[in-house]
């Protein structure tokens, strides 16, 4: 093997050390027995056990928990419904600005989604009443808001490709358009529509930013409490929660990839 041979080895190899170098160190000092995180001080589980007794940590845990799967399941509906309508009717009145609609979370910075979305709850609190005060319904629509523009971009993708074939034979043998969609279409997109809850419920889980803005007393979530940790120096706590939660994406990434090789065996 000459030198052009070994080029891509390396690259990937050095690419995969500078990915998950720091996951692994992280890994490693969350079972240390020092309080200082880059200062080795023996093997230990302790702070596991604080991490069990620290409520704050725990309470803003299962506030992102609800959040994103409120958030996720919200999304799914509304990016299903956005998508089944730009690619099943052709043509209609205001499609150009729902498409815009649609792909303006995409590139729209987070900072102003998440001032836009400030503004117009407090707007709407001093006209309607509703939502009263920012907590834990201000943060899921906002995370619905954005959530739905990628669920709706994997659900428009998939019903490009559908056979819409399957569809008019349906509708020949006399079915409505509801039994058509419940019975025909949503099936066959279930798999994307899964594939768009999991991202959808990915970046509700892990976005900052526009919790920032529109979250409030009792409403706060686990990257924002993270966040406050971390100002004041990184706890080996942090590094613990952090581990749990890599084991649990590794646990299902792993089930997803033997279901999906299962899947690809049968005939």
């Amino acid at each position: 093997m000459n030198l052009r041979g070994y080029f891509l080895p390396i690259v990937a190899t050095l690419g995969f050390v500078f990915l998950y170098a720091p996951i692994v160190s992280l890994v490693v000092f969350s079972f240390n027995e020092s309080r200082l995180v880059t200062v080795w001080g023996g093997f230990s589980t302790r702070w596991y056990g604080e991490l069990l007794r620290d409520g704050q940590m725990l309470s803003a845990a299962w506030v992102s928990l609800k959040v994103a799967t409120l958030s996720a399941t919200l999304a799914t509906v509304i990016g299903t419904l956005a998508a089944f309508t730009l690619t099943r009717f052709a043509r209609f009145r205001g499609k150009l600005l729902l498409t815009g609609m649609v792909t303006a979370p995409l590139v729209m910075p987070e900072v102003i989604t998440g001032l836009s979305l400030l503004l117009l709850f407090v707007t709407m609190e001093s006209l309607l009443g509703w939502p009263a005060g920012r907590g834990l319904t201000t943060v899921v629509i906002a995370h619905a808001t954005f959530c739905a523009a990628y669920v709706t971009v994997i659900a428009q993708s998939r019903l490009r490709d559908m056979d819409e074939s399957l569809e008019e034979a349906a509708r020949d043998l006399g079915a409505g358009p509801v039994r058509v969609f419940f019975d025909i279409t949503l099936p066959v997109i279930t798999p994307a529509l899964i594939s768009g809850w999991l991202l959808a419920f990915t970046l509700s889980l892990d976005d900052l930013v526009v919790a920032s803005f529109v979250s409030g007393p009792g409403a706060s979530t686990l990257p924002m409490v993270i966040f406050s940790k971390v100002r004041l120096g990184v706890s080996p706590d942090v590094n613990a929660l952090a581990t749990i939660i890599i084991v649990i994406v590794a646990i299902a990434v792993t089930i997803a990839g033997l279901l999906l090789r299962r899947q690809h065996k049968k005939p």
